[in-house]
C-alpha cells in the first residue's frame, strides 16, 4: 500500500492539473481555485485515512478527537471510508454534524455563561441558512457543489492510489466500490 508521503506527493502533483481542468469545465477562476484548494484539503486532511492514526488524522492536531467516533465506527479501507461513492459524502455529513453540534453547544454555553437567551433550533438553522447565503453571494451560486467536487477528487486520488496498490498485490479492487 502506498504510504502517507506517496499520497501527499500525488495530491500535490495533481492539484494544478485539477485546477486547470476545473477552469476549463467552469470558465471561472474562483471556481477553479476553490476546486484546487478543496482537492488539496481533501487529499491532505479530509481523505479516507481518517479512520486510522494516519498523517491525515495527525494533521488535525488538537481537533483530532473530532474524528475519534469516525475511527471507531468505520472499518479501515471499507467502502464507507475509502469508497468512491459514499466515502467523501459520509465524511462531509459527519464533519458538518460534528461542527453543527459543537457550534450549538458553544452557543448554549456562551448564552448560559453570559446570561443570554439559549438559542432554539429555528434560530440555529437560520444562522446556517445565512452562512449558506453568504457563501453563495460572495463565492458563487454553486460554491458548495464546487467545493464538494474538489473534496471528492482529493479523496478519490487517494482511493485510486490504494486501488492500484491492492490490484498490484492481489489482483482485486472490488472492496472499494
Amino acid at each position: 500500500m502506498p504510504n502517507g508521503e506517496t499520497h501527499d506527493a500525488i495530491t500535490f502533483v495533481l492539484a494544478a492539473p485539477v485546477g486547470v481542468a476545473a477552469f476549463f469545465a467552469t470558465a471561472s477562476v474562483p471556481a477553479a481555485v476553490a476546486v484546487a484548494a478543496a482537492f488539496l484539503f481533501g487529499g491532505l486532511m479530509f481523505g479516507p485515512d481518517l479512520d486510522t492514526t494516519s498523517k491525515q488524522y495527525s494533521r488535525w492536531w488538537i481537533l483530532k478527537p473530532l474524528w475519534f467516533p469516525y475511527k471507531v465506527f468505520f472499518k479501515h479501507r471499507s467502502r464507507w471510508s475509502h469508497g468512491l461513492i459514499f466515502g467523501t459524502l459520509l465524511r462531509v455529513v459527519y464533519f458538518m454534524g460534528v461542527v453543527t453540534l459543537g457550534a450549538f453547544l458553544t452557543a448554549v454555553f456562551v448564552s448560559i455563561f453570559f446570561g443570554g437567551k439559549v438559542p432554539g433550533m429555528v434560530e440555529f438553522a437560520d444562522a446556517w441558512r445565512q452562512f449558506g447565503e453568504f457563501g453563495r453571494i460572495h463565492l458563487g451560486e454553486n460554491i458548495f457543489a464546487v467545493v464538494f467536487c474538489g473534496l471528492w477528487l482529493g479523496a478519490a486520488s487517494h482511493t485510486f492510489t490504494d486501488m492500484a496498490g491492492t490490484f498490484i498485490k492481489t489482483g482485486r479492487v472490488t472492496e472499494f466500490l
